[in-house]
Protein backbone atom coordinates (compact mmCIF):
# COMPACT_ATOMS: atom_id res chain seq x y z
CA UNK A 1 0.00 0.00 0.00
CA UNK A 2 1.34 3.42 -1.01
CA UNK A 3 0.04 6.27 1.14
CA UNK A 4 0.20 9.79 -0.32
CA UNK A 5 -0.79 12.83 1.73
CA UNK A 6 -1.13 16.41 0.52
CA UNK A 7 -1.56 19.49 2.70
CA UNK A 8 -1.21 23.25 2.51
CA UNK A 9 0.75 23.88 5.71
CA UNK A 10 0.33 27.67 5.76
CA UNK A 11 4.04 27.98 6.63
CA UNK A 12 6.09 24.91 7.62
CA UNK A 13 7.48 26.56 10.76
CA UNK A 14 4.07 27.65 11.99
CA UNK A 15 2.56 24.23 11.23
CA UNK A 16 5.21 22.43 13.28
CA UNK A 17 4.68 24.80 16.17
CA UNK A 18 0.98 23.94 16.05
CA UNK A 19 1.56 20.18 16.08
CA UNK A 20 2.11 19.01 12.51
CA UNK A 21 4.88 16.70 13.66
CA UNK A 22 2.45 14.75 15.84
CA UNK A 23 0.08 14.24 12.89
CA UNK A 24 2.96 13.12 10.69
CA UNK A 25 4.20 10.59 13.23
CA UNK A 26 0.72 9.15 13.57
CA UNK A 27 -0.25 9.10 9.88
CA UNK A 28 3.13 7.96 8.50
CA UNK A 29 2.58 8.64 4.78
CA UNK A 30 5.06 7.30 2.24
CA UNK A 31 4.84 10.53 0.22
CA UNK A 32 4.06 13.99 1.59
CA UNK A 33 3.12 16.80 -0.80
CA UNK A 34 3.31 20.27 0.73
CA UNK A 35 2.08 23.70 -0.34
CA UNK A 36 2.72 27.16 1.10
CA UNK A 37 5.96 25.97 2.65
CA UNK A 38 7.11 29.60 2.96
CA UNK A 39 10.70 28.67 3.81
CA UNK A 40 14.14 28.04 2.36
CA UNK A 41 15.53 24.64 1.41
CA UNK A 42 17.53 24.67 4.63
CA UNK A 43 14.55 25.39 6.88
CA UNK A 44 12.47 22.71 5.17
CA UNK A 45 15.30 20.21 5.58
CA UNK A 46 15.65 21.12 9.25
CA UNK A 47 12.07 20.01 9.80
CA UNK A 48 11.99 16.90 7.58
CA UNK A 49 15.40 15.61 6.51
CA UNK A 50 16.23 14.25 9.95
CA UNK A 51 13.38 11.76 9.55
CA UNK A 52 14.90 10.25 6.43
CA UNK A 53 12.81 12.00 3.80
CA UNK A 54 14.06 12.57 0.26
CA UNK A 55 13.15 16.15 -0.59
CA UNK A 56 12.35 18.22 -3.68
CA UNK A 57 11.38 21.84 -3.13
CA UNK A 58 10.68 24.95 -5.12
CA UNK A 59 10.69 28.05 -2.94
CA UNK A 60 9.01 31.20 -4.16
CA UNK A 61 11.17 34.03 -5.42
CA UNK A 62 9.09 36.21 -3.11
CA UNK A 63 10.24 35.56 0.43
CA UNK A 64 7.55 34.28 2.78
CA UNK A 65 5.14 33.33 -0.01
CA UNK A 66 4.02 30.11 -1.69
CA UNK A 67 6.56 27.27 -1.94
CA UNK A 68 5.83 23.63 -2.84
CA UNK A 69 7.65 20.47 -1.84
CA UNK A 70 7.69 16.70 -2.15
CA UNK A 71 8.94 14.57 0.72
CA UNK A 72 9.24 10.88 -0.09
CA UNK A 73 10.32 7.76 1.74
CA UNK A 74 11.09 6.31 -1.69
CA UNK A 75 14.08 7.57 -3.66
CA UNK A 76 13.38 10.01 -6.46
CA UNK A 77 14.55 8.86 -9.88
CA UNK A 78 14.01 12.30 -11.42
CA UNK A 79 12.96 15.73 -10.19
CA UNK A 80 11.53 18.61 -12.22
CA UNK A 81 11.44 21.92 -10.39
CA UNK A 82 8.94 24.63 -11.30
CA UNK A 83 6.92 25.54 -14.33
CA UNK A 84 8.57 28.58 -15.84
CA UNK A 85 5.66 30.26 -17.55
CA UNK A 86 6.44 33.96 -17.44
CA UNK A 87 3.36 34.42 -15.27
CA UNK A 88 3.90 36.81 -12.37
CA UNK A 89 4.27 34.88 -9.13
CA UNK A 90 4.56 31.47 -10.79
CA UNK A 91 7.48 30.29 -8.65
CA UNK A 92 6.93 28.08 -5.65
CA UNK A 93 3.86 26.54 -7.30
CA UNK A 94 4.88 23.33 -9.13
CA UNK A 95 7.33 20.50 -8.44
CA UNK A 96 7.40 16.96 -9.90
CA UNK A 97 9.25 13.78 -9.03
CA UNK A 98 9.35 10.25 -10.48
CA UNK A 99 9.33 7.56 -7.80
CA UNK A 100 10.18 3.89 -8.21
CA UNK A 101 7.65 1.93 -6.16
CA UNK A 102 9.10 -1.53 -5.44
CA UNK A 103 7.16 -4.66 -6.32
CA UNK A 104 6.68 -7.46 -3.82
CA UNK A 105 6.32 -10.20 -6.43
CA UNK A 106 9.63 -9.84 -8.21
CA UNK A 107 8.27 -7.64 -10.98
CA UNK A 108 10.11 -4.46 -11.96
CA UNK A 109 9.52 -1.38 -9.84
CA UNK A 110 6.53 0.71 -10.86
CA UNK A 111 7.12 4.32 -11.87
CA UNK A 112 4.78 6.80 -10.19
CA UNK A 113 5.01 10.51 -10.98
CA UNK A 114 3.93 12.80 -8.14
CA UNK A 115 3.29 16.54 -8.37
CA UNK A 116 2.74 19.11 -5.64
CA UNK A 117 1.06 22.28 -6.86
CA UNK A 118 -0.28 25.50 -5.37
CA UNK A 119 -2.57 27.44 -7.69
CA UNK A 120 -2.96 31.19 -7.24
CA UNK A 121 -5.93 32.27 -5.12
CA UNK A 122 -6.78 35.32 -7.23
CA UNK A 123 -8.98 38.31 -6.51
CA UNK A 124 -11.83 39.25 -8.85
CA UNK A 125 -11.24 42.47 -10.76
CA UNK A 126 -7.47 42.54 -10.21
CA UNK A 127 -4.44 41.41 -12.24
CA UNK A 128 -4.10 38.42 -9.91
CA UNK A 129 -7.04 36.74 -11.66
CA UNK A 130 -5.33 37.12 -15.04
CA UNK A 131 -2.23 35.55 -13.49
CA UNK A 132 -4.31 32.68 -12.14
CA UNK A 133 -5.93 31.97 -15.51
CA UNK A 134 -2.58 32.16 -17.29
CA UNK A 135 -1.06 29.70 -14.84
CA UNK A 136 -4.07 27.39 -15.16
CA UNK A 137 -3.51 27.36 -18.93
CA UNK A 138 0.04 26.10 -18.38
CA UNK A 139 -1.16 23.53 -15.84
CA UNK A 140 -3.72 22.28 -18.37
CA UNK A 141 -0.98 21.84 -20.95
CA UNK A 142 1.21 19.91 -18.51
CA UNK A 143 -1.69 17.71 -17.42
CA UNK A 144 -2.29 16.94 -21.06
CA UNK A 145 1.34 15.87 -21.45
CA UNK A 146 1.19 13.64 -18.37
CA UNK A 147 -2.09 12.03 -19.38
CA UNK A 148 -0.87 11.34 -22.94
CA UNK A 149 2.24 9.67 -21.52
CA UNK A 150 0.01 7.12 -19.81
CA UNK A 151 1.19 5.34 -16.71
CA UNK A 152 0.70 6.35 -13.10
CA UNK A 153 0.69 9.98 -12.01
CA UNK A 154 -0.91 12.01 -9.24
CA UNK A 155 -1.20 15.79 -9.21
CA UNK A 156 -2.12 17.05 -5.77
CA UNK A 157 -2.33 20.22 -3.80
CA UNK A 158 -4.26 23.38 -3.12
CA UNK A 159 -6.00 24.24 -6.40
CA UNK A 160 -7.92 27.18 -4.90
CA UNK A 161 -11.01 26.13 -6.86
CA UNK A 162 -14.14 24.43 -5.56
CA UNK A 163 -15.43 22.35 -8.43
CA UNK A 164 -19.11 21.78 -7.65
CA UNK A 165 -21.80 23.09 -5.30
CA UNK A 166 -21.09 20.08 -3.07
CA UNK A 167 -17.54 21.39 -2.65
CA UNK A 168 -18.44 24.59 -0.81
CA UNK A 169 -20.82 25.13 2.09
CA UNK A 170 -22.04 28.60 1.09
CA UNK A 171 -22.04 28.15 -2.67
CA UNK A 172 -24.90 30.57 -3.29
CA UNK A 173 -23.02 33.38 -1.55
CA UNK A 174 -19.81 32.72 -3.53
CA UNK A 175 -21.04 32.51 -7.12
CA UNK A 176 -19.10 35.66 -7.99
CA UNK A 177 -16.11 34.99 -5.73
CA UNK A 178 -12.67 33.81 -6.77
CA UNK A 179 -12.40 30.08 -6.25
CA UNK A 180 -15.95 29.37 -7.45
CA UNK A 181 -16.22 31.30 -10.70
CA UNK A 182 -17.62 29.41 -13.73
CA UNK A 183 -14.45 30.11 -15.71
CA UNK A 184 -12.27 28.62 -12.96
CA UNK A 185 -14.46 25.57 -12.51
CA UNK A 186 -14.40 24.97 -16.27
CA UNK A 187 -10.69 24.15 -16.04
CA UNK A 188 -11.49 21.21 -13.75
CA UNK A 189 -14.24 20.11 -16.13
CA UNK A 190 -11.68 19.95 -18.89
CA UNK A 191 -9.14 18.09 -16.77
CA UNK A 192 -11.71 15.44 -15.81
CA UNK A 193 -13.88 15.20 -18.93
CA UNK A 194 -11.34 15.79 -21.70
CA UNK A 195 -7.97 14.79 -20.24
CA UNK A 196 -9.17 11.84 -18.16
CA UNK A 197 -7.90 12.87 -14.73
CA UNK A 198 -9.94 11.55 -11.80
CA UNK A 199 -10.86 13.40 -8.61
CA UNK A 200 -10.18 10.82 -5.90
CA UNK A 201 -11.48 12.95 -3.06
CA UNK A 202 -14.91 12.99 -4.69
CA UNK A 203 -14.84 9.44 -6.07
CA UNK A 204 -13.95 7.90 -2.72
CA UNK A 205 -15.35 10.55 -0.40
CA UNK A 206 -19.01 10.28 -1.38
CA UNK A 207 -21.38 12.71 -3.07
CA UNK A 208 -21.06 15.42 -0.42
CA UNK A 209 -21.53 18.11 0.63
CA UNK A 210 -17.84 18.01 1.51
CA UNK A 211 -15.78 16.62 2.97
CA UNK A 212 -14.26 20.09 3.07
CA UNK A 213 -10.51 20.74 3.30
CA UNK A 214 -10.25 24.46 4.13
CA UNK A 215 -11.94 26.64 6.73
CA UNK A 216 -11.21 30.26 7.60
CA UNK A 217 -9.35 30.87 10.84
CA UNK A 218 -11.94 33.54 11.58
CA UNK A 219 -15.29 33.19 13.32
CA UNK A 220 -17.07 29.84 13.64
CA UNK A 221 -16.28 28.52 10.15
CA UNK A 222 -14.47 25.42 11.40
CA UNK A 223 -16.90 24.61 14.21
CA UNK A 224 -19.83 25.00 11.80
CA UNK A 225 -18.04 23.09 9.03
CA UNK A 226 -18.54 26.07 6.72
CA UNK A 227 -15.65 25.12 4.46
CA UNK A 228 -14.42 24.66 0.91
CA UNK A 229 -13.03 21.56 -0.78
CA UNK A 230 -10.09 23.08 -2.63
CA UNK A 231 -7.37 20.49 -1.90
CA UNK A 232 -7.26 17.54 -4.29
CA UNK A 233 -5.51 14.40 -5.38
CA UNK A 234 -6.03 13.99 -9.13
CA UNK A 235 -4.83 10.73 -10.68
CA UNK A 236 -4.43 9.25 -14.12
CA UNK A 237 -6.83 6.33 -14.76
CA UNK A 238 -4.16 3.70 -14.18
CA UNK A 239 -3.31 5.05 -10.74
CA UNK A 240 -6.89 5.98 -9.86
CA UNK A 241 -7.92 2.34 -10.35
CA UNK A 242 -5.49 1.44 -7.55
CA UNK A 243 -6.87 4.01 -5.08
CA UNK A 244 -8.79 2.36 -2.24
CA UNK A 245 -9.39 5.10 0.35
CA UNK A 246 -9.41 8.91 0.40
CA UNK A 247 -9.59 10.64 3.76
CA UNK A 248 -9.61 14.25 4.93
CA UNK A 249 -7.71 14.38 8.23
CA UNK A 250 -9.88 17.06 9.80
CA UNK A 251 -8.65 18.05 13.26
CA UNK A 252 -10.91 17.05 16.13
CA UNK A 253 -11.11 20.63 17.42
CA UNK A 254 -10.23 24.15 16.30
CA UNK A 255 -7.37 24.23 18.82
CA UNK A 256 -5.79 21.10 17.32
CA UNK A 257 -5.50 22.48 13.77
CA UNK A 258 -1.95 22.95 12.51
CA UNK A 259 -3.13 24.77 9.36
CA UNK A 260 -6.29 26.32 7.97
CA UNK A 261 -6.24 23.36 5.54
CA UNK A 262 -6.65 19.68 6.42
CA UNK A 263 -4.52 16.94 4.84
CA UNK A 264 -6.02 14.82 2.07
CA UNK A 265 -4.68 11.27 2.31
CA UNK A 266 -5.13 8.56 -0.35
CA UNK A 267 -4.07 4.93 -0.11
CA UNK A 268 -3.11 3.16 -3.34
CA UNK A 269 -2.96 -0.61 -3.55
CA UNK A 270 -0.04 -1.16 -5.90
Amino acid sequence: MLTIATVNVNGIRAAYKRGMGTWLETRKPDVLLLQEVRASDEILADHLAADGWHLAHEASETKGRAGVAIASRLPMDAVRIGMRTGVTGDTGRWVEADLAVPSHDGAPARKVTVVSTYIHSGTVGTPSMDEKYAFLDHVTSRLGDLSRDGGSAVVAGDLNIAHREADIKNWKGNLKAAGFLPRERAYLDRWFDDLGWRDLGRELGGEGPGPFTWWSWRGQAFDNDAGWRIDYQLATPELADAAVTATVDRAATYAERFSDHAPVVVEYDL
